[in-house]
């Protein structure tokens, strides 16, 4: 197909773009960081209320039980909001998932709450872009889709998860679940470049916390009675640099702890991230760490306990993904818009839904940029051009086209 035929483009031109800025302005003007549950809260109300609109039932889903570790060393459970879950057509033979997260990277006290108009096309503001702007591309894309005779020929699941920015920890078994058996996947984080280029293969990440215990004793009476906690934190910074290689970079990023000046410090926290770019570079890193905390623990004699781990698997593009991938370039191509990929460091739910085996394209979103900065920014005209996309994508999928 090289145009739209009248159904395409009957489809397409009731999208209803100042229906899509009203809702992703709305949104926006709630605050979501992922700690913020009462606005998270309102928020899902709101996003509920919008979802409505397609057939299917709308739930809100608790989150999972998710721990942390504090500045001490303990863990603690580390409260989220409710995730949106929409089901539309559960008994379809070909189903799909679209995912999105309601939350950002703004805490409620954080200066960043209002909307500036920079041009006459371009909005700053809260999660406009990362992925307020993304949502509303979803739902009016759904909408458009529902509008023709081939929306009942597919099923499809949305999840609108609350803790994305946070690495999905009270989600991940959710995305899964909704994840399994389904034919394709797209996700509406924005766009990798302002110009609409598409993430191609992505990166892992794998967030850890080393809880080191020592014995503490007087710095100057008997400091050999001691067992210095930070001294073994500060050997296993160097130990993980060590373990670094050029497929999965190392970042220890912080070390917690210790005491008075005169005091032999018996506690600390080190807390370090990976990015592993394929899986089995994930794997042999975790071995080195188990050796690493074998050594450090029979040389510094003390105790070491590993809380964490990968949490977004690297996701490659195998045949299937770059089918999907292909069919969103040629779906642009017939709405004259250029779209192209490239590879990135980043992660997001994707990462969790391609290892489930799932072909995705993962910033189906809008176009903006300088996301997680009082400076993000989203592209006004791209919100029905990015629904555009997606409907014409959902209807190819709907009417039988293959991966």
């Amino acid at each position: 197909m090289t145009r739209l035929d009248p159904t395409g483009t009957d489809m397409i031109e009731q999208i209803d773009q100042p229906a899509m800025l009203a809702q992703a302005q709305t949104w926006s003007a709630v605050n979501t960081g992922t700690a913020n549950l009462a606005g998270l809260a309102v928020q899902a109300g709101l996003l509920a209320d919008a979802f409505s609109a397609l057939p299917g039932e709308v739930s809100l889903t608790d989150p999972a039980p998710v721990t942390g570790i504090d500045a001490g060393g303990a863990e603690f459970e580390k409260p989220h909001g409710q995730h949106l879950v929409l089901r539309v057509r559960p008994d379809a033979v070909r189903r799909l998932l679209l995912t999105g997260h309601m939350d950002t990277v703004f805490p409620a006290d954080d200066p960043f709450q209002a909307q500036t108009w920079l041009d006459d096309t371009t909005l700053n503001g809260p999660g406009l872009a990362d992925m307020k702007g993304g949502i509303a591309v979803m739902l009016h894309a759904l909408l458009a889709l529902e509008s023709t005779d081939a929306a009942a020929g597919i099923g499809y699941d949305v999840l609108i998860n609350a803790d994305e920015e946070t690495g999905s920890l009270s989600s991940a078994a959710l995305i899964e679940e909704l994840a399994r058996g389904k034919y394709a996947a797209l996700t509406y984080e924005p766009s990798a470049l302002p110009d609409g280029t598409l993430a191609h293969a992505r990166g892992g990440t794998g967030n850890y916390s080393l809880i080191v215990k020592g014995q503490s004793a007087h710095a100057g009476r008997n400091p050999q009675d001691g067992r210095n906690a930070i001294v073994a934190a500060a050997a296993l910074v160097l130990g993980l640099k060590r373990l670094e290689t050029p497929d999965c970079p190392v970042n220890p990023a912080k070390i917690e702890g210790g005491a008075a000046n005169n005091v032999v410090p018996d506690n600390a926290v080190l807390r370090f991230n990976i990015r592993p770019k394929e899986p089995a570079a994930g794997e042999r890193f975790e071995a080195g760490l188990q050796a690493l905390m074998r050594e450090i623990r029979q040389s510094h004699e003390v105790s070491i306990h590993l809380h964490g781990g990968v949490t977004r698997p690297p996701k490659p593009v195998d045949g299937r993904a770059q089918k999907l991938f292909d069919l969103v370039r040629d779906c642009g191509s017939v709405l004259g818009q250029e779209i192209g990929w490239q590879s990135t460091g980043g992660v997001c739910d994707g990462n969790n839904i391609a290892a489930c085996g799932v072909p995705v394209v993962d910033t189906m979103g809008v176009r903006g940029g300088a996301i997680h900065s009082p400076q993000e920014f989203m592209i006004v005209p791209s919100l029905k051009e990015r629904a555009a996309l997606s409907a014409l994508v959902l209807h190819r999928l709907a009417s039988g086209d293959e991966l």
